[in-house]
């Protein structure tokens, strides 16, 4: 058994190739061979996002704080609060990240098919990019409409 202290893991900024804004990621886990198991706690500041990307074996998110988005290629974006969990099957190309206005934190937690594949990184999610929101009766985020730009 191995236990691993709160604070004892260092957390580090998001790579600017793999994130816009301000990101922060505390490591949590990752289980040794042969499990293939990691996860991390995610924060972004408010305009924060992560750049398009896959996970070759999915990805679960579970929202602890905030207000944020999740997109999948081709459909709308989505509004996610505390308490909601996100699953992204493998491969399949989405972004996450806070609204303009709110920071978020979820867990994120995947697995890889070897030490160097849990995820496939592609182009950023622009502020140019217009991307659908549906938008939730019991939302906790500041106004915003449809159709906005990030």
């Amino acid at each position: 058994m191995e236990l691993k202290r709160n604070g004892t893991q260092p957390s580090g900024k998001g790579p600017d190739e793999y994130f816009t804004g301000s990101v922060r990621i505390d490591p949590l886990f990752e289980a040794p061979a042969p499990a293939r198991v990691r996860g991390a706690i995610v924060t972004f500041e408010p305009g924060a996002r992560s750049a398009w990307h896959t996970h070759p074996l999915g990805q679960t998110l579970i929202v602890t704080s905030g207000c944020g988005w999740v997109q999948s290629e081709g459909q709308p974006k989505l509004e996610i609060r505390p308490g909601d969990v996100v699953w992204c099957p493998p491969n399949e190309r989405h972004w996450h990240g806070a609204t303009p206005t709110t920071p978020m934190t979820h867990i994120a937690i995947q697995e890889a098919l070897d030490v160097r594949s849990s995820n496939g990184w592609k182009k950023s999610v622009t502020n140019n990019t217009k991307l659908q929101c549906r938008r939730n009766k019991r939302s906790m985020c500041n106004q915003w409409k449809t159709s906005t730009p990030l």
